[in-house]
């Protein structure tokens, strides 16, 4: 579901022009957002009875007993990427949502038995209670789609007609060894960013200044788009990709 939804969501914010993508998003945080402050209000309790009858299966005990679940965190994560970053760019940052966090939880759990891999405490609660192995299992599974999605892609260059400096389609600077390298480092800052959120998450206090204040806490669904895609926009800049990268129409195809 996790995945299915990057997937969704990066393909809607490929396709769907950003003055109509934008306020849409916009408007499903917002709704997201405003359900989750009143589930647990009293009079609004029908709410909690819907989500947990529709995603019971899919929900935390956390997110039961008063977390904000993760679809708001994930909503947040596209829209503040769509809006902060270039379309193609945001759009392969969303997709790194959907392939490194997932993968990278798998992996984890699969090697959890190995001891030496495992971070524990973390440095200063960073990557707390995650292993070396889940990042880099995350950061592998990352990279057939961006190959792919890469190779498929046009590339711009500047070039001079007539005394006029125009951009134009050219060959792929650094040919596909360049798209291996980016592939492979866009899938590194996938997981990477996956794996600084500490588990369990950092929380806002209950209160502060005797104000009491919504559970929100550091969540990978909006840390992982938003590091990807500017670690997106600094690959392609080493690479000289610094014209322009445009994703096929259906991505991989």
């Amino acid at each position: 579901m996790h995945a299915g939804c990057g997937f969704f969501f990066g393909g809607l914010n490929h396709i769907v022009p950003k003055h109509i993508f934008m306020p849409c998003m916009t408007v499903l945080t917002t709704g997201s957002l405003i359900m989750e402050l009143l589930r647990y209000r009293k009079g609004f309790g029908w709410m909690n009875d819907i989500l947990h009858f529709c995603f019971g299966s899919c929900l935390r005990k956390s997110e039961m007993d008063g977390r904000f679940t993760g679809n708001v965190y994930y909503f947040m994560g596209v829209v503040i990427t769509a809006a902060l970053f270039p379309r193609d760019v945001a759009s392969m940052a969303i997709f790194q949502l959907a392939l490194a966090d997932p993968s990278a939880s798998y992996f984890g759990r699969q090697t959890r038995h190995v001891y030496w891999s495992r971070i524990e405490n973390g440095f200063f609660g960073v990557g707390r209670n995650k292993g070396l192995l889940g990042f880099l299992g995350g950061a592998l599974f990352c990279f057939p789609f961006n190959f792919l999605a890469l190779s498929k892609a046009t590339y711009f260059g500047k070039t001079t007609v007539d005394g006029i400096s125009k951009v134009v389609p050219v060959a792929v600077p650094g040919g596909r060894q360049a798209i291996a390298i980016a592939s492979i480092a866009l899938g590194l800052a996938g997981a990477f960013a996956d794996l600084c959120v500490p588990t369990p998450a950092i929380t806002m206090p209950k209160k502060i200044c005797g104000v009491g204040m919504p559970p929100f806490h550091v969540d990978d669904n909006i840390v992982v788009p938003i590091f990807s895609a500017f670690a997106c926009t600094k690959i392609f800049a080493s690479l000289g990709w610094t014209s322009g990268v445009e994703l096929s129409k259906l991505i991989v195809f």
